[in-house]
């Protein structure tokens, strides 16, 4: 009976710090920002860094949908494990699908293996792509119920198949919005050309797909326009 006892305590401190650890995580307010123009009107909505304004609003011209959603592209030097991270507002998860406010926190910073660079020093074409992947998942959260929110959430950080499949929703929907050029040109500067540590390009290889697996998809779909390569958020 304590064995009983001492399980279901254990089960329960486990399951509040994953919940604890999920509401952190997806709890995203805007960072401080850095020269930002918030008369900026490109989009409504949106909070744009000037710095990098003309390759955020290149990604966000494929996306004619996320017009009215409200994102912030803030600056945040602690996303230490990615270049760039986007999250759902906490506040902001219970106003339905159309009421949802997002966060893009950028790392101010591109850190490679030798040294770094300020992000606005990456080739343009490379940052269009990395922000066409970011608003990939802005696209595949608005695809989402509350309940389904959260229990992406719960998963996205406690199983990296989820992780998995979420970033490579994200790239199927930037590809499938036009955007194929530009992310096969991010993840052959990731692969090949950056100087970046070997344990992040691994970790693309395994969660991302492959340059050769968006060719694919980019042909599938100059031959079939109305097929789709990404699974459905109900079934993940």
């Amino acid at each position: 009976m304590r064995r009983r006892y001492i399980l279901i305590i254990l089960l329960t401190v486990v399951l509040t710090a994953i919940v604890v650890y999920t509401t952190v995580y997806f709890s995203a307010k805007p960072a401080q920002l850095a020269g930002v123009d918030t008369a900026n009107t490109f989009y409504q909505h949106k909070v744009i860094p000037v710095v990098v304004q003309n390759e955020i609003k290149a990604a966000l011209s494929y996306y004619p949908e996320l017009k009215e959603t409200s994102i912030h592209f803030v600056f945040d030097p602690n996303t230490s494990k990615s270049i760039m991270l986007s999250q759902p507002v906490l506040g902001s998860i219970f106003r339905g699908q159309t009421g949802r406010a997002y966060v893009v926190k950028i790392n101010p910073n591109f850190v490679m293996a030798h040294g770094s660079m300020p992000i606005q020093n990456v080739p343009k074409d490379i940052l269009v792509g990395w922000f066409g992947h970011e608003l990939g998942h802005i696209t595949d959260y608005t695809h989402r119920s509350n309940a389904n929110m959260i229990l992406f959430g719960l998963r996205y950080v406690c199983s990296d198949y989820y992780l998995m499949q979420a970033e490579r929703n994200a790239d199927g929907y930037a590809v499938e919005h036009g955007l194929a050029d530009y992310i096969i040109k991010t993840k052959n500067f990731i692969l090949h050309t950056a100087d970046l540590p070997q344990a992040y390009k691994d970790r693309i290889k395994k969660l991302y797909l492959s340059p050769q697996q968006i060719m694919d998809m980019t042909k599938k779909l100059k031959k079939d326009p109305d097929t789709t390569h990404i699974k459905s958020p109900a079934a993940i």
